[in-house]
């Protein structure tokens, strides 16, 4: 049922004829009230949004779950803290799991005739000279939900970069100041929830000023990240000319880090808490962590081995009578046991601290291990070939994965100056130097976080520039990718299961 809030937000989108925010995506007709009833027949106000408040995908629907209890839309987190009328919620919708999808990013463009901040042309169009509602000029935030981020190349970089491609013509720029390289890079914003099982922060690990990697700082460098990304993003996204103050950094933190997202129920298979599953947001924000838990690499500091069955949401559905459920379940075991064949990952195959295991014989949790949660739970980015150059690359593997995809046109750059594991020369062809491109290191070249998988449906496209459209395509290239040998109705089920996180 839909609270106040909402009906009152859907009347003021109805009566101004145009959509200033795709947080409340589904509206439909209904009257409006002053406030909503809750199940212990409180009333609360309008700006209120209730925990585990409902938001339709295109597989059941998703839902946030709240530890204070409600999220307060009149808190800062809603404000617009620069010069430019974005809020936090302008990359971060409860709707598409506080992330954005690229169908809500088209509607809102339509809707609003591309005047809705979210398509400020600093990084929301292809490059800041586009004007204000050109459909082409938008087409990477569009059709990939990507927004442009620039990033200055390190003075010690030890490679060299080279643009060979620039479809947009603002690749590249140069700091008046430092006269260094600023380099340009589309990437998918990352969901501003279930932050509490983070190990890195940022897909290029740029905002994890204090590292995530042991229990005893965790938290206290977590606050410290969350704390460096909101203020850089309050300067670059925002355009903003003050940082924000002590006490908004406090509520801002307060609320993300109080967020836990998942899918809540699937259409065929009814609640994914049901019937002895322990699916959703609530059961997830309930989930231990701590830094290196389940390590696939034998570093768990409790001296845990790992267990290669990440998820068990679902083992209380093996063989259950609802064909759905069923299919989920086998998909999570599928998830869990399906052999992978991990060749040629920068950051793993060529990882001295891991012995360069090369092959890797693992599965999906090898690099997933986070249980319940799917990302990995100490900092390893690593690169599965996913921004690599079909008519440059040479491993059959990463090109049979990149035939499942489509990449979207980006551009293309050229990083020279490094040595293999052997020490013989190596280039590198790339939409996304990824980590190198912020720490200018050889081992860190083409590398990116491996994300938290909680809540997928809400938010797609997938990889860290949107060039998978759906999760059929994400199993697809995997599949392809490392070997997986996954039969059709296989890859039905762990689809099915992917959109059940």
């Amino acid at each position: 049922m839909k609270t106040s809030n909402q009906q009152l937000a859907c009347a003021v989108l109805a009566f101004s004829g145009f959509l200033t925010s795709v947080l409340f995506v589904g509206c439909s007709s209904g009257v409006a009230g002053s406030t909503t009833t809750n199940s212990n027949s409180q009333t609360t106000p309008d700006v209120l949004i209730a925990s585990l408040t409902p938001y339709t995908t295109a597989t059941g629907t998703v839902s946030t779950y709240s530890s204070t209890g409600s999220i307060d839309e009149s808190g800062v987190f809603f404000q617009a803290l620069g010069t430019n009328g974005r809020t936090c919620t302008s990359c971060h919708q409860l709707s598409q799991s506080m992330s954005i999808s690229a169908a809500a990013t088209q509607t809102l463009f339509t809707s609003s005739n591309g005047t809705d901040p979210l398509f400020d042309a600093i990084d929301g169009a292809n490059c800041p000279t586009v004007a204000t509602g050109s459909t082409s000029g938008h087409s990477l935030i569009l059709n990939n939900g990507l927004i442009r981020v620039a990033v200055e190349l390190p003075k010690t970089a030890q490679f060299t970069l080279t643009l060979l491609s620039d479809p947009y013509g603002c690749a590249i720029s140069t700091d008046t100041t430092t006269g260094q390289q600023i380099v340009s890079v589309y990437r998918r914003p990352l969901p501003a929830s279930s932050l509490n099982f983070l190990s890195n922060v940022m897909w290029d690990t740029r905002e994890t000023i204090d590292p995530l990697n042991v229990t005893g700082t965790f938290a206290a460098n977590l606050t410290a990240d969350l704390d460096a990304q909101a203020i850089n993003a309050v300067a670059t996204h925002m355009q903003g000319t003050a940082a924000p103050t002590t006490t908004q950094l406090a509520e801002i933190l307060s609320l993300e880090q109080g967020l836990y997202t998942a899918q809540a129920t699937d259409t065929l298979a009814g609640s994914l808490s049901s019937n002895g599953a322990t699916g959703g947001a609530a059961n997830l924000a309930a989930q231990n962590y701590y830094p290196g838990i389940n390590d696939a690499f034998g570093q768990d500091p409790l001296n845990h081995l790992f267990n290669p069955a990440i998820f068990n949401l679902y083992t209380a559905w093996h063989n259950s009578a609802n064909a759905q459920q069923a299919s989920i379940e086998r998909g999570e075991n599928i998830f869990n046991t399906a052999g992978m064949k991990i060749t040629d990952v920068h950051g793993l195959n060529d990882n001295a601290a891991l012995g360069n295991p090369t092959p890797l014989k693992g599965s999906c949790g090898t690099c997933h291990d986070t249980p319940n949660v799917g990302n990995h739970s100490l900092p390893l980015p690593m690169d599965t070939g996913v921004s690599h150059l079909t008519a440059d690359e040479t491993n059959a593997d990463v090109l049979a994965g990149l035939a499942q995809i489509a990449p979207p046109s980006l551009p293309v750059y050229l990083i020279t100056g490094c040595t293999d594991v052997n020490n013989r020369p190596i280039s590198y062809f790339t939409s996304d130097p990824g980590v190198g491109l912020f720490t200018g290191q050889c081992a860190d070249v083409g590398r990116v976080k491996v994300p938290i998988l909680r809540g997928l449906s809400a938010r797609a496209p997938y990889f860290h520039n949107g060039s998978a459209a759906n999760l059929t395509e994400v199993v697809n290239f995997y599949n392809a990718r490392f070997e997986m040998n996954l039969t059709q109705p296989q890859v039905t089920d762990l689809v099915n299961f992917l959109n059940s996180l």
